[in-house]
């Protein structure tokens, strides 16, 4: 019963760190996406944060500092609380 057990938890294990290296590469397509995007913005930080939040939720970023936004209809189309356009 306890080598039941092991095998679960490898089996777990193994499957979480999968998941894990997926999450990864895909943070490391937005950092180098959004530091692009962001590279001439006023308030670097912020830009980031919010474009990062933006990629991860679209799993895209348009090309250059400004505008392109029809390049990807989803970061294009999220707002803020004030109808007011959340990505960078």
């Amino acid at each position: 019963m306890k080598l039941v057990y092991a095998n679960v938890i490898l089996v777990f294990l193994l499957l979480c760190s999968s998941m894990l290296q997926v999450s990864m590469a895909a943070s490391d397509f937005c950092d180098s996406k959004c530091l692009v995007r962001c590279s001439k913005a006023g308030v670097q930080d912020r830009c980031l944060r919010y474009c990062g939040i933006c990629c991860e939720k679209c799993s895209c970023v348009p090309s250059g500092t400004y505008g392109n936004k029809d390049e990807c209809p989803c970061y294009r189309d999220i707002k803020n609380s004030k109808g007011q356009d959340k990505c960078p």
